[in-house]
């Protein structure tokens, strides 16, 4: 009964974990979860109140598929405020979150065969639609010593004539890594001369630390503006997850309109809530409220890191950027699945194999939760390690 197509798609590792220790702690277990890529703040006031504005006034009808016309300028205008960007409306698609964004794209632009070249440690959906697209995953690996980042060198040695895109992450979900505008600029120049397209997972940019600057891949150059397709949203910055708003911007109007086409026949447009909930996420009214959770998170990320590194076995770089430490546990194990699974069952806590992302012999562990929780949570990890040890 089932297509061939759908029987290769596997289920995302993330969202079953994360089910898991809420299955368990809904049946009387004691379990502190550091799975979800979820904030827990509440998503903010202004934001929900112009949700509430959009249900008074009954914008509770179909829009068009890539969104209002309001909605896209306030995509545009974040984009020239924030990144130096030019994309007009027609040039940009609402989504319902950045997994949809994905897909649309990669329905839009793969072939058969066609080689999408994608660094690990990698956002476990991104393999998951190149290969249900009909495409071919060319995985990079990086590691610690690296900064979990590619280097020019690796970029040229995988692209083929076969090579269609490149997915970059920054910041990086699982990893934190955040490209440098000289690290940027060093993979732009391998690129020049392909037709290779650039997909630039830009969901976290608001969240990095240390004075760090984030750069949109599309600034480097005209060349890397025309080649790139941002892919952004709300979800993490404006802690909007179950929103479900994400957009793309690209220079290239054609590709919007076959990708408008096929929404059309999918989901049709976005939520009309969601959409006006979202221009103040867009428009900066929101920023002081998300400078507050960049800050919570940044010392979030500074305990958490000097907790982990101080436990014989295991080590961590310090991230840049998101909410989430990618962990070394290599002198423990390299069975990241079995330690993930005995953890839970032994302490109950709840993080992420990192064999889900690409890299086996790391965890996922999320500090999107209270200091309290992190260092239970972190107590936890130390006594279970002194069991397997």
């Amino acid at each position: 009964m089932l297509s061939k197509r759908i029987q290769t798609l596997s289920p995302s590792l993330t969202i079953a974990i994360t089910v898991l220790a809420l299955e368990l702690k809904a049946s009387g277990k004691d379990i502190l979860s550091f799975s979800a890529g979820e904030p827990d703040f509440d998503t903010p006031d202004v934001i929900k109140n112009a949700a509430k504005d959009a249900l008074d006034n009954g914008k509770t009808k179909y829009t068009a598929i890539p969104g209002t016309p309001d909605l896209l300028e306030a995509v545009a205008g974040k984009l020239k405020r924030d990144n130096n960007l030019e994309y007009a409306p027609n040039m940009i698609q609402t989504n319902n979150g950045a997994k949809h964004s994905l897909f649309n794209l990669f329905q839009a632009i793969i072939d058969h065969g066609d080689e999408v070249i994608i660094p690990a440690p990698y956002w476990v959906t991104y393999p998951e639609v190149v290969k249900y697209s009909g495409g071919v995953s060319v995985v990079i690996e990086t590691d610690d010593e690296s900064g979990f980042k590619i280097t020019p060198e690796q970029l040229k040695n995988a692209i083929t004539p076969k090579t269609k895109a490149l997915v970059l992450t920054t910041p990086s979900n699982p990893t934190g890594a955040v490209y440098t505008k000289e690290e940027l600029e060093g993979l732009a120049e391998v690129l020049e001369g392909t037709d290779v397209l650039v997909i630039s997972d830009e969901m976290y940019e608001k969240l990095v630390y240390d004075g760090v600057e984030f750069t949109a891949t599309a600034s480097i150059s005209d060349d890397m503006f025309q080649r790139t397709i941002t892919v952004n949203g709300l979800s993490k910055s404006a802690a909007m997850t179950g929103w479900r708003f994400g957009y793309l911007a690209t220079p290239h109007t054609e590709l919007v309109g076959v990708m408008n086409k096929l929404q059309s026949q999918s989901t049709s447009n976005i939520s009309s809530v969601t959409q006006a909930a979202a221009i103040p996420g867009l428009d900066g009214s929101a920023d002081e409220v998300v400078e507050e959770m960049r800050q919570a998170f940044e010392a979030r990320r500074d305990e958490a890191c000097d907790l982990i590194n101080a436990i014989d076995g295991l080590s961590v770089v310090k991230p840049d950027g998101a909410f989430y430490l990618f962990i070394n546990i290599k002198e423990v194990t390299n069975d990241s699945m079995e330690f993930a699974k005995g953890l839970l069952e032994k302490e109950g806590v709840a993080v992420v194999p990192g064999v889900g992302f690409g890299s086996e012999g790391y965890l996922r562990f999320s500090f999107a939760t209270d200091i309290e929780t992190i260092r239970e949570g972190v107590k936890r990890i130390e006594r279970y390690i002194q069991t397997v040890k």
